[in-house]
C-alpha cells in the first residue's frame, strides 16, 4: 500500500502520509516530501503546496495523538504501546517515555523543537495531550515546527533534482538526511545548553541581588 502511495506521489496522498506519520505509523517524511519536490522541480507539483499539504497532514496527525493522549489517559497510552500492535507500528513504551521525558526536559516549545528530532519527531504530541497542553498553542507550535521540518526536507529535494538522478534518488535522500539530522540535533543541543546557561546566568545575577 505504502510503496503504491509513494510511487504515486499528489497533494492527497503527501496529506495522507503525513497524516499518517504523526500517528504512530511509521511513513519516513523524508521519502514522502523529498520525493515529491525533486518532481516539483521538474514541474509536475508546487513545491509551496507540497509544505503546505504535509504540514496539514502532520497537524491532524498529530491532532489525533494529542486528543488519543489527552482522553484515555497514560495507561492506555503504555498498553498500546506494549501491544502486537504498537510493535507492528515500531511502538514500545521506552519510546514513549523517551517521548515524555523530552516534554518534560523543554516545556511546551517541545512541541515545535521535537518535530525535528528522529523518533520524537511523530511522539510528542503524546506527552503534550497528557499533560493536557493548551490546544491552539500546540497546534501553533506543532505547524510551525512540522512546516519547518518539511521546508528543509522539500529544499533538499529540489536540490537533489540538479545533481541525481532519479535512479538515485532514495539512496541519497538517506544519505542527506542522516547529516541533517546530525546538524539539527546539533543546533538544538546547542541552544538547550545556551538558554540554560543564560537563565542559570540570571538566576544567578538574581541571588546576588537580594
Amino acid at each position: 500500500m505504502f510503496n503504491a502511495l509513494l510511487n504515486n506521489l499528489n497533494y492527497g496522498t503527501i496529506f495522507f502520509l503525513m497524516l499518517l506519520e504523526s500517528t504512530v505509523v511509521p511513513v519516513p517524511s523524508e521519502f514522502v516530501v523529498t520525493p515529491a519536490a525533486y518532481h516539483a522541480a521538474a514541474g509536475h507539483l508546487n513545491v509551496l503546496l507540497i509544505v503546505l499539504f504535509a504540514t496539514l497532514g502532520a497537524d491532524v496527525g498529530a491532532s489525533i495523538n494529542y486528543f488519543v493522549a489527552k482522553y484515555v489517559g497514560r495507561p492506555v497510552v503504555y498498553r498500546f504501546a506494549n501491544s502486537r500492535l504498537g510493535h507492528l507500528c515500531l511502538l514500545n513504551q521506552e519510546k514513549v517515555e523517551r517521548s515524555e521525558r523530552y516534554f518534560d526536559s523543554h516545556g511546551v516549545a517541545a512541541t515545535l523543537t521535537g518535530r525535528f528530532v528522529p523518533v520524537i519527531r511523530h511522539l510528542i504530541s503524546i506527552p503534550a495531550g497528557l499533560a493536557r497542553m493548551n490546544y491552539a498553542k500546540f497546534l501553533l507550535f506543532t505547524t510551525i515546527g512540522a512546516g519547518g521540518w518539511h521546508t528543509v526536507l522539500a529544499a533538499l529535494g529540489w536540490y537533489l533534482h540538479a545533481v541525481v538522478p532519479e535512479e538515485q534518488l532514495n539512496e541519497k535522500i538517506a544519505e542527506y538526511a542522516e547529516y541533517i539530522k546530525l546538524v539539527i540535533v546539533g543546533i538544538l543541543v546547542v541552544a538547550v545548553v545556551y538558554f540554560a546557561a543564560k537563565h542559570m546566568m540570571k538566576k544567578c545575577q538574581n541571588d546576588r541581588n537580594e
